[in-house]
């Protein structure tokens, strides 16, 4: 979470984080081996729509382009499978780690998380907002399931560490607003939680309504329950937002 929060506030800044894994200083235990893969990982911890694959090729081809010139490029991979595997070989420029295999590693863990991926030419001109736009460039990878639907399993799943008891204004947002929770609807909190466990969230009369995974510890959410978004620093001395429990860690149960 610590993470994610640092990727929101860089682009809610304006700023374009660069992640890149040193290879002369990562060690063993911590080196994901290339960029590839580490941007699939970076893409599933910002809840990102879409990944791009920047290579030196125009995607991904039948057949190795560099030893048959009659080689056609997929458009489109519904579900990568070990043919997909085979046709994608080694490394395609020699340089760094990474090469097509590697992006069909990368395509295969974010297409799983819901992201769908692309693999298109980086040296093509303006080729981001190209994608961005949906333009037909390169090879596209379906995604294969949807990310919320993982995050649900998950906070089903997750065994409950307490529960925070909402007003009917808060209960009404949410169950019909879409809303995320916030401090300012919080009428109690039970139970001793970390932030990012998951927490029952329940109206007055005890029903529950929602799981969410909660931004704050139990401690803080004592702290500022009651109280505006905008008076968390001053109540805390901090804040990881002005949320208490986001819409998208959240599953509405009625």
């Amino acid at each position: 979470m610590n993470a994610r929060d640092t990727l929101n506030a860089l682009l809610d800044n304006d700023i374009i984080p660069i992640i890149n894994e040193n290879d002369a200083v990562a060690t063993a235990e911590i080196k994901v081996g290339d960029n590839d893969n580490l941007s699939a990982l970076v893409a599933i911890l910002a809840n990102a729509d879409q990944l791009y694959l920047l290579t030196d090729q125009q995607g991904l081809f039948d057949s190795d382009p560099r030893a048959n010139p009659e080689a056609k490029l997929i458009p489109v991979v519904d579900k990568i499978t070990e043919h997909t595997r085979a046709i994608a070989g080694g490394s395609v420029s020699g340089l760094g780690t990474g090469g097509m295999s590697t992006k069909i590693t990368a395509a295969d863990i974010a297409t799983r998380f819901g992201i769908e991926t692309i693999i298109a030419p980086g040296g093509q001109a303006d080729v981001i907002v190209a994608l961005a736009k949906g333009d037909a460039i390169g090879t596209k990878f379906v995604a294969t399931s949807h990310t919320l639907q993982r995050r649900k399993q998950w906070l089903f799943a997750a065994p409950k560490a307490g529960r925070v008891t909402v007003d009917d204004g808060a209960a009404q947002a949410i169950l019909h607003e879409h809303s995320s929770l916030l401090p300012a609807g919080i009428v109690a909190v039970e139970g001793r939680f970390a932030r990012g466990e998951a927490v029952q969230v329940c109206t007055a009369a005890g029903k529950n309504i929602a799981i969410g995974m909660a931004c704050y510890n139990s401690d803080a959410l004592n702290v500022i329950k009651g109280h505006k978004s905008n008076d968390i620093t001053a109540l805390l001395g901090y804040e990881y937002g002005h949320v208490a429990i986001h819409r998208d860690d959240m599953v509405v149960l009625d």
